[in-house]
């Protein structure tokens, strides 16, 4: 109801959404909606009234219903990762377990500096029904709720207690999503009787606003300092990092990368910023790597990493590169750019590498990056030959092969946690810039096909013409596939490769190479399993709608693909892979593990000696 002193009366949820409805974003010169909309699923501690708001915006911000609260919040990160954190979706839920369902992916996006909104449910403000249905009573701090768990893995949190508030607080989150350096999801509580409080609202609040992501130029002192570090170097390398993509700096990169001949290395969040054949593309670095980057990283002695928290599997928990090496940290987040020691250079990516190659007149020596070429072709005959169908049991590596060959340059490709993003990344030939989402910040299983969904909607928005593709073990799939259903029901297409190696292989592997008997991770391995039998996933799949055929090797898996790739809905191809067999077995940095210091089995010893043999590698820092 408008008012005739430019006030308008709305309840707090209808001011929220008429205010997320109203922000923009200048994308390439294109206004949008900085909200794509959202995942909801509703329970009484959110239909009721937000549910109301949301229902006459639906054109404006669509929702799309959810199966499960954690796989919401995974599509939102898979969204916002496609759109390269310019946009983002909201996630609703209702009070007590739903909002706690929502605590995984809020991590999720969290360790991978994504923007996701969480408008959930809360207890009464009032008190006077209390306990109610749901709730988790603290009963020493009746403020202290579920949904104060979400504080640690939000990068803002605010509850509104008065509608009032909104006008504070909707503003702050937004902000926080938008910011480069802060970026991560943003948490609002709104208990269940203030979602219905009405406040007369300024209506200037809800006039359209265009945001622009702010690019931060780096300073000159610090820019003078990366300069000097690097025409001193020897063997300088860069790391590209996600950040060099969320700053849409691919192409800086490249022409930094070219003008001085410095080799380059793909962290996993930074993989596909160069394409495949580019000569100055050395590989993926790190646990999960290859040893072309690998042997590059250990004989560098200046390092360039951009965009990237250099994470532990890209550092080989610090043993990849020399201990005197130095490293130079551009990053739009200080926490990151000043990690072990950095010389810092703290802005935007793309401003940075303009602003040193603009300082910079130096070209890396001819050997060294001639070393490093030849390291790479080793490394592309080593993938050529462990992709080749028949060169041992299937393998997560042979399917990957498949689809690479087949598969549209500009289709996208998901994978998460377990052994595919190993895989992935070591195997991958990047055919386009900007195609490939390994999610392994915070590596969590059931991301493939819920992320996927949510990469799905985005690639609608922008390349309906492409294909999003998912490798998925069957671990991951048992865990969480009801987004599959979602994507038929929403007519938002998926290939999904399901490679099936009978449970939770990887970890199998970990056990085994840490001198374990294989324990609790294969079903066949499990005591209390007495007659294990493996699941019928295309049965299971086609339950859901989709299409789904089983393949029994490579050559079958190719032209399922092709048939997948004609049909107009999801679609799963399942294979049975090796457990043992079908790994990737070049690449690999060390990777710190808790191995038993006392022991009575003689392998578990050997094991842990070998693994601390390598420590002394380890570089000191913070």
């Amino acid at each position: 109801m408008t008012m005739t002193d430019g006030t308008i009366r709305l309840t707090t949820a209808q001011a929220i959404i008429r205010w997320l409805a109203n922000q923009y974003i200048e994308i390439e010169g294109r206004e949008m909606r900085v909200c794509g909309g959202g995942f909801g699923i509703f329970g009484h501690g959110n239909v009721t009234c937000l549910g109301e708001a949301l229902h006459g915006v639906q054109d404006a911000l669509p929702l799309y219903r959810g199966q499960n609260e954690t796989s919401m919040g995974f599509a939102a990160a898979g969204y916002a990762k496609a759109w390269l954190r310019q946009r983002f979706m909201f996630c609703t839920a209702s009070a007590g377990p739903g909002t706690a369902n929502l605590l995984t992916a809020a991590g999720l996006a969290h360790a991978n500096r994504l923007p996701m909104l969480m408008l959930c449910g809360d207890t009464f403000i009032t008190r006077l029904p209390d306990p109610v249905l749901q709730q988790m009573e603290n009963y020493n701090d009746p403020t202290f709720g579920v949904n104060d768990a979400f504080k640690p893995v939000s990068r803002f949190w605010d509850r509104i207690c008065h509608p009032a508030q909104v006008l504070q607080s909707l503003p702050a989150a937004l902000a926080t999503m938008l910011d480069p350096a802060d970026c991560g999801p943003a948490f609002i509580g709104l208990p269940q009787d203030v979602q219905g409080w009405t406040y007369d609202y300024p209506e200037a609040f809800f006039a359209k606003k265009v945001h622009r992501i702010r690019r931060q130029a780096p300073d000159q002192a610090e820019i003078a300092d990366a300069v000097a570090a690097l025409k001193a170097a020897a063997r300088p390398m860069i790391i590209a990092g996600g950040g060099v993509q969320y700053s849409r700096a691919v192409a800086e990169l490249t022409a930094f990368a070219e003008a001085h001949q410095i080799p380059v290395v793909e962290t996993i969040a930074g993989r596909a910023n160069m394409v495949a054949t580019h000569d100055l593309n050395i590989g993926p670095i790190g646990v999960t790597g290859s040893d072309s980057a690998n042997t590059i990283a250990e004989r560098a002695d200046v390092i360039l990493a951009v965009g990237t928290r250099l994470q532990d599997f890209t550092t080989g928990s610090w043993t990849a590169f020399a201990k005197d090496a130095q490293i130079i940290g551009v990053n739009a987040a200080r926490h990151d750019a000043a990690k072990h020691m950095s010389l810092t250079v703290v802005g935007d990516a793309k401003l940075a590498l303009t602003a040193l190659g603009e300082a910079l007149d130096y070209k890396a020596p001819e050997a060294w990056v001639s070393m490093a070429r030849e390291e790479r072709g080793k490394w592309d005959a080593y993938v050529a030959e462990n992709v080749k169908p028949g060169n041992r049991p299937n393998s997560y590596a042979q399917a990957i092969g498949v689809v690479n060959a087949l598969c549209d340059p500009r289709d996208r490709v998901v994978a998460a946690a377990g052994g595919l993003p190993a895989e992935v990344t070591a195997n991958w030939r990047t055919l386009e810039t900007g195609t490939v989402d390994v999610e392994f910040g915070f590596s969590c299983m059931g991301y493939e096909i819920a992320g996927a969904w949510g990469a799905r909607i985005a690639q609608m928005e922008r390349e309906p013409e492409q294909d999003t593709i998912t490798f998925c073990g069957d671990g991951s799939y048992m865990m969480l596939n009801s987004d599959l259903y979602s994507s038929v029901l929403s007519r938002k297409k998926l290939i999904v490769l399901l490679l099936d190696n009978g449970g939770f292989a990887v970890i199998n592997k970990l056990q085994n190479n840490t001198g374990n008997e294989s324990f609790n991770n294969l079903l066949a391995d499990c005591p209390t399993i007495p007659e294990p039998f493996g699941v019928d996933f295309v049965a299971h799949a086609a339950s859901m709608g989709a299409q789904a055929e089983k393949v029994a090797n490579p050559a079958e898996l190719g032209e399922a693909f092709r048939r997948a790739k004609a049909s107009d809905k999801s679609y799963v191809i399942v294979m049975d892979v090796d457990a043992y067999e079908g790994w990737t077995t070049e690449g690999h940095a060390w990777w710190e593990v808790g191995t038993p210091h006392v022991t009575e089995s003689d392998r578990v010893r050997a094991a842990h000696e070998d693994w601390e043999a390598t420590r002394d590698r380890q570089r000191r820092g913070v």
